[in-house]
């Protein structure tokens, strides 16, 4: 297998290994603000993430409908602390409309992935659901190793090195 392939594989199974993502928003006002979220993501790579009205990213996301989400390997699987595996994605993002029937489909895939407590959050009127819409990123697996997500097909990669693509 060739280094690409090799990539493509981990890059197509990276998400897989995770249950929340980091998500990076920023107020009206320009104010950064760091987080995280539970997701669940479809076949086009729309992650979607089910978060309380009260909480600043959804108010960030509610001012200003982009994000950015981070996948990174967790520290003590890394082999190198400078060189984590890591997979970026600048979004849009759109607030799925309450009790609509993708609203429905979206929380049943979360009450699938997560169990009973998305019955409990299902009935508080301030949680919300968005469909953060990917519109370019990067997976990273080590030194050298960097390689842009191609946003006109999400599901393929295309190498970085010094000089450019």
């Amino acid at each position: 297998m060739s280094q690409f392939e090799t990539a493509l594989a981990a890059y197509q199974g990276f998400t897989d290994l995770f249950q929340s993502l980091v998500i990076s928003t920023v107020s009206a006002d320009g104010i950064p603000n760091a987080s995280y979220a539970p997701f669940v993501m479809d076949e086009s790579k729309n992650i979607y993430i089910y978060v309380s009205g009260l909480s600043s990213h959804t108010q960030n996301l509610h001012a200003v409908p982009r994000a950015g989400v981070l996948f990174i390997e967790d520290e003590s699987q890394t082999k190198q602390i400078f060189a984590r595996r890591r997979l970026t994605f600048d979004c849009t993002a759109t607030l799925i409309e309450r009790d609509t029937e993708v609203w429905n489909q979206i929380v049943d895939r979360f009450e699938a992935r997560f169990g009973e407590m998305i019955q409990l959050l299902r009935d508080l009127p301030d949680f919300r659901i968005f469909k953060l819409i990917p519109i370019q990123g990067r997976f990273v697996i080590g030194f050298g190793a960097a390689y842009e997500v191609d946003p006109n097909n999400f599901s393929t990669l295309t190498h970085i090195t010094a000089g450019g693509k």
